[in-house]
């Protein structure tokens, strides 16, 4: 049975009538809607913590889905889940796919951020301040991208960026 139709509560329910309804009038071809299907039931599976049920979802509509905008959420949902599972190489990866089909995603680019102080932290721990401060200065790079495309976000990353100097902006709101 499809995840849509396994949801248990009234609101679950009338969204995913109404997304189903919308999705017969809409004007694409078959397989981008059942695309769109797999990513919704994708979307609900990770939300229940089901990851692997949601990466086999999100797997099926990239196999369908050919919008690069698209692919991009696509991949982007994919590499927070391996991000979750403490998979970073492999989410950094996909982190990348999605960013090669969609250059101007502030949230892939904060993860990937993310991602990377979270492996300078590591270093710092470990001793080793050559990796450290080569994390650091990665994870400063993507947070300054972000930044630029959403200057109203990530206020603790551009503390951060600030205050360890990593900063090249001037004004960053």
């Amino acid at each position: 049975m499809p995840r849509t139709q396994r949801n248990d509560n009234f609101i679950d329910k009338s969204f995913t009538v109404m997304a189903d309804l919308i999705l017969k009038i809409m004007p694409a071809s078959h397989a981008a809607k059942q695309a769109f299907a797999y990513y919704r039931d994708g979307m609900s599976a990770q939300a229940d913590g089901e990851y692997a049920e949601a990466l086999a979802n999100y797997e099926e509509a990239l196999t369908l889905e050919e919008d690069t905008r698209d692919r991009s959420f696509i991949l982007y949902n994919m590499a927070l889940i391996h991000a979750s599972n403490g998979e970073h190489e492999r989410a950094l990866g996909i982190y990348h796919e999605s960013l090669a089909l969609n250059p101007n995603m502030p949230q892939a680019l904060n993860n990937i951020a993310v991602i990377y102080h979270f492996l300078g932290e590591q270093a710092q721990e470990a001793g080793d301040v050559e990796v450290s401060d080569a994390y650091f200065d990665q994870a400063a790079e993507y947070w300054q991208r972000a930044v630029r495309l959403a200057p109203n976000n990530y206020i603790e990353a551009q503390n951060w960026l600030k205050t360890t100097g990593r900063s090249q902006m001037d004004v960053f709101f």
